[in-house]
């Protein structure tokens, strides 16, 4: 009992009772909750991650729009295409895979 009230006097003594409250305060709101730092981390993280998915999926779905423009314009492109992809030929000619 002496040496706990030996403790207290050195050192709670000196603590402010608002201050301890203003820091378990600071303290939960930084932990629990379901708005806390870390989960706040954790969405920012995955949001980002999903705005970039979305960049990337316009990017290519500007790129595909931009080939079939041209396929409905261009039909030796059409052809090329056709001939690059589904291996297909003309009646008239052979075709060779080399893999």
């Amino acid at each position: 009992m002496f040496r706990a009230k030996e403790i207290y006097t050195q050192y709670l003594s000196r603590i402010n009772a608002y201050g301890i409250v203003v820091i378990g305060f600071i303290a939960l709101t930084f932990v629990a909750g379901d708005s806390n730092l870390y989960k706040h981390y954790i969405y920012t993280k995955k949001i980002y991650e999903l705005e970039k998915e979305i960049r990337q999926s316009r990017d290519e779905i500007e790129a595909n729009r931009k080939k079939l423009k041209d396929f409905h314009t261009n039909k030796e492109g059409l052809e090329r295409f056709a001939r690059e992809e589904y291996l297909m030929k003309k009646p008239n000619e052979d075709l060779f895979i080399i893999k």
